[in-house]
């Protein structure tokens, strides 16, 4: 396909003040002081008229009013429409793979109204969705560019500050970024709480530092895109294969079907392609993606303003895709990326590959003098180094991150990061006694490794920015995920070397528990037939489980009758007397009739409940030939692939009784009710006397026929003891 990359060009006029003197031989004292200050309002700066740019997120969508909507434009005629539209407020671009082929499908909205404006509005994640915000700018420095700041929400790079400034509105902020002459301005940080604005020369790019994206909510943070192709970077820019931890080819097939290209070339080779690149000044490029020799007139340059850097996932986002269902033949490609490399000072060319930092070439001394207020005790303990700084490391495992969080007896200055991940997986330390790092269960970023539920990395507390000295601790950090219900369990020990130290933490799988509802959302334990009741199996929602409920069984109280409701899979037996179960956060519930059973009022309720991490995958379930999951909407009948089972054969039997009444039964006079008592509100009542079974009356009566037997032998025998006696004969 090609996509047409013409941007709006916009025309600056500058007005001049042109001034005439009248002429004569005389000037007034007025005059000539009118001249005087007119000269002095020339000689003062002036500020600079507002100039309308966008701001883009990139697979974010803010909730808004669409006036317009329209199918199959290009971006930059989606974004230039906005542009001339007054009204528009904000454009939302997004695009879709169609699944026959591997082409892509466009939907332009304009909305004249957006909470993207409101701090306090949070954004909606959405796949292939590019969200413009139309931004007034007082700056010269705008750039004749789709957008002119890419932004991302709730989120900062620690350190690594050139200047802070305060300012009453973001945009302000924005427009101090491109007016800044101290330094190039890459990047910047703006909380809407403080009027905090932060100016960097540093972006998620930048290398020879340590840059991480941390959350930090009511504070966005911005990329400048008005940098010129030589400013992307500090110092070199090169292009080169995305080494993330996943195949080339599968990034380049990713890149191909869900990047939306931003220019299409025809060129002789990869080296053309990459310069392309590196000289487009329509928008700010980052990547390319290079199809091999041209054919006829294919294009077989494609350029990207996108990186790896700019999705939200990261390198995750190319694991979880699907190749498309059709293939035609065409050639995947190879990707390449920008990449900063380090200055010629900070560049370490005898280092061999692996090594865990890059040293700097430039002498290092640290300091070696211990604290005077060392003991003994303090100086033996493995958690203590020589300066007297002591470590409380505990480790919290959630669902999906395992964060290591770290106290300390004095303010420590330096680095925790991820073996391995030191420029990926890391938080700058500045002068605290408390902080924490989280370590990403899934993805190359931090590199946790896992083995039948057991997730494990190591964890590096380094002193200096750059080197690592027998003064730093090292700490192997596991966390067992064990989906049956067991006591948490946390240790702490040196092994081989008093550096390194492991820390075990085992989640507890909490117990489960069922409660029944009625519509008022309040717990119940008598009610009528029919009455429309909520049935809930909870666990806490601070947990990183999940649960699935199966062979969910109601019997009577006598336990001779059974009735299973939920089978072996998950799935309901008759979804029109218990439906299936459905999520509700950490909870499952189900919405029925009460129902009981013909010789019994009590009804008790048994489910097997099995742990997931995170949430469950649902049952695939059939009904009057329709397939629905049994934790998810009713959906038509498709082919799918077997649901996921639990990754643990572990499960817990929970019961719940409930007592269910007839129509009528609060008139009979074993109910002790209040005279007032009306079944229509919802209130419940009191059995005192249970009602007789057939079991019990038979029971009796065969005890009556029992006794009665044994008066009727009794006499007999009486009698016939007597009857056989022989008579005495008096003579």
């Amino acid at each position: 396909m090609q996509i047409a990359t013409k941007a709006n060009k916009s025309k600056s006029r500058g007005e001049g003040l042109t001034s005439r003197s009248a002429a004569g031989t005389m000037i007034s004292r007025g005059t000539m002081l009118a001249i005087v200050a007119v000269a002095m309002l020339m000689m003062l700066p002036h500020e600079a008229a507002a100039r309308m740019a966008f701001e883009k997120l990139t697979d974010y969508d803010f909730a808004g009013t669409t006036y317009y909507s329209v199918k199959n434009l290009s971006l930059y005629e989606c974004q230039g429409w906005c542009r001339e539209e007054a009204d528009c407020q904000a454009a939302a671009f997004s695009f879709v793979v169609n699944p026959l082929s591997p082409s892509q499908e466009t939907h332009c909205q304009l909305q004249n109204d957006s909470s993207a404006a409101n701090p306090s509005a949070a954004p909606q994640r959405s796949a292939n969705m590019y969200y413009m915000v139309k931004l007034q700018l007082r700056s010269e420095n705008v750039c004749h560019r789709p957008w002119s700041f890419e932004r991302v929400p709730n989120k900062i790079i620690r350190g690594l500050d050139n200047a802070l400034i305060y300012t009453s509105t973001k945009e302000a902020c924005l427009s101090a970024c491109l007016n800044e002459k101290r330094f190039i301005c890459r990047s910047v940080e703006y909380d809407y709480n403080n009027m905090k604005c932060v100016l960097s020369d540093s972006d998620r790019r930048s290398s020879g530092q340590f840059v991480q994206l941390v959350d930090a909510q009511g504070t966005d943070y911005f990329e400048n895109l008005c940098l010129k192709p030589t400013q992307a970077c500090k110092n070199t820019r090169s292009f080169a294969n995305a080494r993330m931890g996943v195949s080339e080819e599968k990034v380049a097939q990713y890149v191909g079907l869900h990047y939306y290209t931003d220019k299409e070339l025809q060129v002789t080779s990869e080296s053309a392609c990459r310069l392309a690149c590196e000289i487009e000044s329509e928008f700010l490029c980052r990547s390319f993606l290079y199809l091999g020799q041209p054919q006829g007139a294919q294009y077989n340059c494609r350029l990207y303003h996108l990186d790896h850097k700019t999705l939200p996932d990261g390198p995750s986002t190319y694991l979880n895709h699907e190749r498309p269902l059709i293939d035609h033949g065409e050639p995947i490609g190879q990707y390449f990326e920008n990449q900063c490399e380090k200055s010629a000072a900070n560049a370490n060319s005898n280092s061999p590959p692996g090594t865990l930092d890059k040293i700097d070439t430039l002498p290092v001394s640290l300091d070696t003098i211990e604290d005077p207020n060392l003991t003994n005790m303090t100086r033996n303990d493995v958690n203590c180094d020589k300066t007297g700084t002591c470590y409380d490391v505990s480790v919290h495992c959630k669902d999906t991150r395992i964060a290591v969080q770290v106290r300390t007896n004095k303010p420590f200055n330096g680095r925790i990061y991820a073996l391995g991940r030191s420029e990926t997986c890391n938080i700058d330390v500045i002068n605290s006694d408390a902080f924490r790092l989280d370590l990403t269960m899934a993805g190359q970023d931090c590199n946790t490794q896992s083995v039948t539920g057991v997730y494990s990395n190591t964890v590096v507390l380094q002193h200096h920015s750059v080197v690592m000295t027998k003064a730093d601790k090292i700490y192997k950090v596991k966390c067992t995920y064990d989906m049956s219900s067991k006591n948490i369990t946390f240790g702490m020990m040196p092994i081989r070397d008093p550096e390194m130290i492991h820390i075990n933490s085992s989640p507890e799988a909490p117990p489960p528990r069922i409660r029944i509802l009625d519509t008022r959302q309040r717990e119940v334990e008598t009610v009528r037939i029919g009455d429309r009741l909520n049935f809930r199996i909870e666990i806490p929602e601070d947990t990183p489980y999940g649960i699935f409920a199966r062979s969910c069984v109601a019997m009577a109280k006598d336990a001779r009758t059974s009735f299973k409701i939920i089978d072996d899979d998950g799935c309901p037996t008759d979804p029109t007397i218990f439906p299936g179960f459905t999520a509700d956060g950490n909870a499952l519930q189900s919405t029925y009739e009460a129902f009981r059973f013909t010789e019994s009022y009590g009804v008790i309720f048994q489910c097997n409940v099995k742990y997931c991490l995170g949430p469950c995958d649902p049952a695939v379930c059939e009904w009057n030939m329709e397939s629905f999951e049994s934790l998810g909407r009713r959906r038509r009948r498709s082919i799918e692939s077997p649901s996921n089972e639990t990754k643990s054969e572990d499960h817990m039997n929970i019961s719940q009784e409930i007592l269910v009444l007839d129509f009528g039964d609060e008139k009979r006079e074993f109910f002790k009710a209040d005279p007032s008592t009306d079944f229509s509100k919802d209130k419940t009542v009191t059995i005192i006397e249970p009602c007789p079974t057939k079991t019990s009356v038979l029971a009796l009566a065969v005890t009556c026929a029992l006794m009665i037997l044994l008066y009727i032998s009794t006499l007999f025998c009486y009698y016939m003891k007597k009857w056989m006696q022989p008579h005495k004969i008096v003579a």
